[in-house]
């Protein structure tokens, strides 16, 4: 089911620049090969499960990219999706936005980190900091 992305829990940090960047190939590919000017139904589900894949990741902010991750969290499909995606957007993120396609070359070339420490994820973090509120009142 589609929810509005309002909705989505919220990315911290590395993270939200992670979102956008993804967000922005997604817009390009989609306004490309399905000629729309808003994402269509078919890319804004893939969206939203990316957006679910970085919230839950277990490396959290020290996220390598998904392409050096040892950790395969996507569902082949989507993995599929992602590649084809890429491919397509990835050079023309040159184009339309420099400044997140340098930072996502350099992110590429960083060694991936060791085995993330539980909790770690966007999620716990997000969830531990709602405690820590909740708590505190």
């Amino acid at each position: 089911m589609l929810t509005n992305e309002n909705t989505w829990p919220t990315l911290l940090g590395k993270l939200a620049v992670e979102y956008r960047t993804l967000k922005a190939m997604v817009t390009i590919y989609c306004q490309h090969h399905h000629h729309t000017q808003i994402l269509c139904d078919d890319c804004r589900h893939f969206l939203q499960y990316a957006h679910t894949r970085l919230d839950r990741c277990p490396y959290g902010e020290a996220k390598p990219t998904c392409k050096i991750c040892p950790i395969h969290c996507y569902k082949a499909d989507y993995k599929e999706k992602s590649r084809t995606i890429m491919r397509y957007a990835g050079p023309r993120m040159l184009v339309h936005h420099p400044i997140l396609a340098i930072r996502h070359l350099v992110a590429d070339r960083k060694p991936v980190p060791d085995k993330p420490a539980p909790g770690a994820s966007n999620r716990h973090q997000r969830k531990a900091a709602a405690s820590r509120n909740t708590s505190s009142q």
